[in-house]
């Protein structure tokens, strides 16, 4: 994010900075397992995931590095694209050590695929898919490894990179653009239709403006300058430059229909456009046959459009040139999208389910790739459920021991008043560190302490049934279904009669019913257990009256 740091003005900080933050705080909640290619890895290797983005035509091939700064790839491998110096396929991830240290700033991916990848360093290389230049190298030898680009750029530091179809974007630390590869509508920006086989840099209009984001449609480009305009350059036959025409343009002319608005961000899908201002509002135009403009219609338009996702603030657009899908996220953390989705056609924002916008493409686009590099961070952060959960039967930070069975079981007065009416009455004036308690065994009073913690239990059929017992004794109606389930996953033939037996005297009717059931379905071997022979006098008799009136003995 250059912007936050190419800041001329106060004005722009503050939303700049929320922006950020909100982007930062979504990455963190990344899953990287909603991409159908990380199938193919084990939940260890996941786990050990930092960075990765998802390419190729069908979404199969994948680079990703982990904690300790390694990069691997995985998938089928077209044209060499994962960088191993061979063209076969892989299910397994194989360590790519030609980049070994080397640490990800930006990377992204043409439709090849060809690869352009910045190091932190900022350096810069491509693999993969060449034979339009797209790798910079001066040749249109596809490159099956990954090859350093230092041609007009050794002296550079590379911040960003941006990959259209077929021709590559790169952004310097001092606000300058480098262009090569496919050239057939102006994409490069030179002011021909030659294609580039190595950097050169994109000047005309951009000559001395510093620019801080850059973006590539299918075959054009976007670049947005610190004063907030947007220049744009190469194919217009859907209007996706928003210069009004659908006339190509060799070399960046300034979006004059956005005169006056200050943009941040700017994102291309396959033809169409989307710009972020720093009020929060999307801009829209290019082409619209999905609906991926969000207009309502699926017409074109070749001038910005203003898009109303809702009233809350937008801080993130989300768009890439290999797909026809659109997403925003809003300062309030709701996650729209719109375009194409499943390959139907969705032409309003439509709030999703997500809590970022990397979900809308591994779950809705076609192919479900990743629209940036993925950066997924270690969540060390607790929430306050996971923090109570944590602080159960810990001495360190207890004020209150309950003595049973011999044993103790730290909590906190406070936290039992919450959650528990009987404490709340019990404890009120209670002013004793330890209670006595002879009424339940440990292990069912320490369950039923620890659900007051964690809102579950993890007991046995048999000991749910005493927890059971004291639910209904301190009259924890959601306890006392929490123990019924626990009771019907757990039940056997060996135990179905003491569970009846717990539910009839617990007055559990539905768990009554259910166990009645299973002795029903089991009868044979239910009637040859110890529990059977040792039932209740009263409880049996009432077992075998219900159990003639539904059946049982018929033959």
């Amino acid at each position: 994010h250059r912007e936050e740091i190419k800041i001329l003005n106060k004005d722009s900080w503050i939303p700049r900075l929320m922006s950020l933050q909100a982007t930062l705080s979504s990455l963190k909640m990344l899953d990287v397992g909603k991409w159908p290619i990380f199938s193919l890895c084990s939940e260890e290797e996941l786990q050990l995931i930092r960075q990765a983005c998802v390419f190729g035509s069908a979404g199969n091939e994948v680079l990703y590095t982990t904690v300790n700064d390694e990069i691997f790839v995985l998938g089928t491998n077209c044209c060499g694209c994962l960088g191993l110096g061979d063209v076969q396929s892989t299910i397994e991830p194989r360590r790519l050590d030609s980049l070994s240290g080397k640490k990800i700033a930006s990377f992204s991916y043409g439709s090849g695929p060809h690869i352009v990848l910045a190091t932190t360093e900022g350096e810069v290389f491509t693999w993969g898919h060449n034979a339009y230049s797209q790798l910079g190298n001066g040749t249109t030898n596809h490159g099956l490894v990954p090859c350093q680009i230092s041609t007009n750029l050794s002296n550079k530091q590379v911040i960003e990179v941006a990959c259209g179809s077929y021709h590559s974007l790169v952004l310097t630390s001092d606000g300058e653009v480098f262009a090569w590869g496919y050239n057939n509508s102006g994409q490069v920006g030179s002011g021909s239709t030659v294609n580039q086989p190595i950097p050169r840099r994109v000047t005309g209009c951009l000559q001395n403006k510093v620019v801080v984001t850059i973006a590539c449609g299918q075959m054009c480009c976007m670049a947005v300058v610190d004063t907030g305009e947007v220049y744009v350059w190469g194919y217009n036959g859907n209007g996706q430059l928003g210069l009004g025409s659908s006339g190509n343009q060799p070399t960046p002319c300034r979006v004059a229909a956005l005169q006056g608005i200050r943009v941040q961000r700017v994102a291309c899908g396959y033809a169409h456009t989307l710009v972020l201002t720093d009020e929060g509002q999307v801009y829209a135009w290019g082409a619209n046959s999905y609906g991926q403009l969000g207009t309502g219609n699926k017409s074109n338009q070749s001038y910005p459009t203003p898009i109303t996702v809702e009233k809350d603030r937008i801080i993130e657009i989300a768009a890439c040139h290999s797909t026809h899908t659109s997403a925003a996220k809003t300062q309030g953390g709701h996650v729209y999208m719109w375009g194409q989705c499943r390959g139907q056609s969705v032409i309003l924002p439509h709030l999703t389910h997500f809590s970022c916008t990397d979900d809308v493409f591994a779950c809705f686009a076609t192919p479900a790739v990743s629209w940036r590099l993925l950066s997924v961070e270690p969540d060390d952060h607790l929430t306050v459920a996971e923090s109570l959960k944590r602080e159960f039967d810990n001495p360190d930070t207890a004020d209150l021991k309950f003595l049973v069975d011999g044993k103790y079981i730290y909590a906190h007065k406070v936290l039992l008043k919450i959650r528990c009416e009987h404490f709340r009455s019990s404890l009120e004036d209670n002013e004793d560190d330890i209670v006595e308690m002879s009424e339940f065994s440990y292990p069912v009073y320490r369950a039923f302490l620890e659900y007051l913690y964690t809102d579950s239990i993890s007991l046995s059929p048999e000991e749910a049934v005493g927890l059971l017992d004291l639910a209904t004794f301190y009259r924890e109606n959601r306890l006392k279904k929490l123990c019924q389930q626990t009771i019907k996953q757990g039940i056997c033939e060996e135990n179905a009669i003491a569970l009846l037996s717990a539910a009839v005297k617990y007055d559990a009717q539905d768990l009554e019913e259910f166990c009645f059931r299973f002795c029903i379905n089991h009868l044979t071997v239910v009637t040859q257990t110890s529990g059977f022979a040792e039932m209740d006098h009263d409880l049996l008799k009432n077992f075998i009256s219900k159990a003639s009136r539904v059946g049982a003995f018929k033959n």
